[in-house]
């Protein structure tokens, strides 16, 4: 994956991640349990992997880390489910995007990372078109849209620090896999000891709901979070974070095509604002980019020309030879 683009990557990972809201939905259960058999039957595939990938690259480090993400992880995936339930699947995954703010705040206060002017001109665009897409304006589609978005804001503040966290512990390793077993044992964890006591854990909830749980453990815990989890590293903090952005409007696509949730015109010129950021905050690199090739004043040397120079006058000594 090193070869890849790394934004190429994190887009592909948005792009499954974005229909878990609807396989959760499908399934009927609660987000307890949504939670607890996305983890369980994310292991069988991942453990192969990571004992693989072991053998190949070594045992990983920051481990311990991995485990803490995985924890703010079920703790994300139980407050998210919760909010599916009370404000829709599309807007309750636009509502946990929040992170597009605390992830770079988090690389600032704790990696003195500070962000681009563009991304800080963008972020007015992008809280403007969550807050819209997410139902503030009382265009909510779910049954308590003001507890649904208190749990979507929760569970964004919790999936900020997961996100945070797996890059830290990305940085400067080859593991792939390793990273998202571990985080996931830890999301299990949370997820029992949040989901049980709150709304309850099924362990048999039927074969019916098993394939639907299956998919998302697949979609969103094995391909999202291992595609994620290779471009967050390599890219900077508000830069993984807006092209995450992608993902609630995929799901509020997927949520109108799939669960005939239609969003008012406010919600749609919400997402509108959200792509709209995206684009705003990814200018930067092809700005400066420019200015890389813009001419240099007069009398500047260059290296590239005095080793040209030098090879000409080598070749030019050759040949009198």
């Amino acid at each position: 994956m090193r070869r890849i683009d790394p934004r190429l990557l994190a887009i592909a990972g948005a792009a499954f991640i974005s229909v878990s809201a609807i396989l959760f939905r499908l399934s009927g259960v609660s987000s307890g349990t949504a939670a607890l058999f996305r983890c369980a039957l994310a292991l069988p595939v991942l453990a192969p992997l990571a004992l693989w990938e072991r053998r190949r690259a070594g045992p990983r480090r920051r481990g311990a880390v991995d485990v803490a993400a995985g924890l703010l992880l079920g703790a994300d995936l139980v407050l998210w489910g919760a909010s599916i339930e009370r404000v829709g699947a599309g807007i309750a995954t636009v509502l946990v995007n929040v992170q597009v703010v605390v992830v770079p705040l988090l690389a600032l206060a704790v990696l003195g990372e500070r962000p681009t002017r563009r991304f800080a001109f963008a972020v007015p665009v992008m809280l403007t078109g969550v807050a819209l897409a997410g139902g503030l304006a009382g265009h909510g589609t779910g049954s308590d849209p003001v507890a649904g978005i208190a749990f979507g804001t929760a569970a964004g503040a919790a999936y900020a620090g997961y996100l945070f966290l797996t890059r830290v512990a990305g940085r400067g390793q080859r593991h792939r896999a390793q990273p998202v077993l571990l985080s996931t044992c830890g999301a299990g964890v949370m997820a029992v000891a949040l989901g049980a006591p709150w709304q309850g854990v099924d362990v048999t909830p039927g074969w019916a709901a098993l394939g639907w749980l299956a998919a998302l453990s697949m979609t969103g815990q094995v391909c999202g979070w291992m595609l994620i989890g290779a471009a967050l590293p390599r890219l900077r903090a508000e830069e993984g974070g807006t092209l995450l952005l992608l993902q609630p409007v995929l799901a509020v696509a997927f949520g109108a095509a799939v669960l005939g949730e239609r969003p008012g015109i406010v919600q749609i010129a919400g997402c509108a604002l959200v792509l709209a950021a995206v684009r705003l905050a990814g200018r930067p690199r092809a700005e400066r980019s420019d200015s890389e090739r813009a001419p240099s004043p007069p009398g500047t040397v260059h290296r590239r020309d005095d080793s040209a120079a030098r090879a000409a006058a080598r070749s030019r000594v050759g040949t009198r030879a």
